[in-house]
C-alpha cells in the first residue's frame, strides 16, 4: 500500500461515505482546512485506486472513539491485526486483477491472429495491422523519433493521445516501452501501424494512470519524422 496505514484512516474520513454523511465545503479559506482539503484529495484519489470497502458508521465510531475518548473496542494489538488483514486482502485482490488481464490479453492476442488476416506477429509476440505504408527511412533503435499516436485499452477506453493535443511526441525509441522500441523500428516515415501490445512488453504489473496492471495497449502510430539517427 503505497501510503501506508495512516493514510488509509485519514483517506476514509475524508473520501468516504454517502452524500448525506458529508459536510459540503466548496471554499478553502486558511491553512487548516486547505492543507486538510489537499490531503483527502491526494489521498481519497488513492483509496479508490486501492477500492477499499468500510462500514462508514463503524469507521466513524472508530475515529471518534479514538480521538475523543481513551476507550475503543480493539485495543492496539488487535487493530494492527486488522491493518495487516486489510493489506492483505488488497494484496490478493490486485494480484486476481492482474492474472485476469494477462488471461484476457492472451485470449484477446489469439483470437486477433486467428480472425484477421491482415495481422502479422514477430517473434516476440507482437502484433501489429499496415494500416498506411511510407517511403522514408526506417529508425533504429537509438535514433529519435517524431510521432503522432492514440493509445486504447481492450475495452476501447482511449487512455492517451497526442493527436487531440494536436502536439506530435518525440522521443528516443531506447526511452520507451519495448513494443514501441521494437514495432517503430519495422516502419518507415510516413507510415501509420496499429499495434497490439502484450503487457509483457508493455508495463507489465505496473500500473500507470488510466492503465491497469497487465493490460493489453493498442496504439494507432504514424511516424512523422526520424529527428535524429545515432
Amino acid at each position: 500500500m503505497k501510503h501506508g496505514i495512516f493514510p488509509f484512516i485519514i483517506l476514509l474520513t475524508i473520501g468516504c461515505g454517502s452524500n448525506e454523511k458529508r459536510r459540503s465545503i466548496t471554499t478553502l479559506s486558511n491553512f487548516t482546512d486547505s492543507t486538510s482539503y489537499a490531503l483527502g484529495a491526494d489521498l481519497g484519489t488513492n483509496l479508490k485506486q486501492q477500492k477499499v470497502e468500510i462500514d462508514y458508521d463503524a469507521f466513524m465510531t472508530g475515529l471518534l472513539d479514538g480521538f475523543e475518548t481513551d476507550t475503543v473496542l480493539l485495543n492496539q494489538k488487535q487493530r494492527r491485526e486488522m491493518m495487516v488483514a486489510l493489506q492483505a486482502h488488497i494484496r490478493s485482490q490486485v494480484k486476481d486483477a492482474e492474472n485476469s488481464n494477462l488471461i484476457t490479453a492472451d485470449e484477446f492476442l489469439l483470437k486477433n491472429k486467428l480472425d484477421n488476416l491482415d495481422i502479422k506477429e514477430t517473434p516476440t509476440g507482437l502484433q501489429y495491422r499496415v494500416l498506411q505504408e511510407g517511403d522514408g527511412e526506417s529508425p533504429g533503435k537509438l535514433d529519435r523519433v517524431k510521432v503522432h499516436y492514440a493509445g486504447r485499452l481492450i475495452d476501447g477506453s482511449e487512455f492517451d493521445s497526442s493527436i487531440k493535443r494536436g502536439e506530435p511526441s518525440s522521443f528516443g525509441l531506447n526511452q520507451v516501452i519495448k513494443g514501441w522500441t521494437e514495432g517503430l523500428q519495422l516502419m518507415k516515415v510516413g507510415s501509420k501501424f496499429e499495434f497490439y501490445i502484450h503487457p509483457k512488453l508493455a508495463y507489465g504489473s505496473r500500473q500507470k494512470p488510466n492503465i491497469p496492471s497487465n493490460s493489453l495497449l493498442i496504439f494507432e502510430v504514424e511516424l512523422l519524422d526520424i529527428e535524429n539517427k545515432k
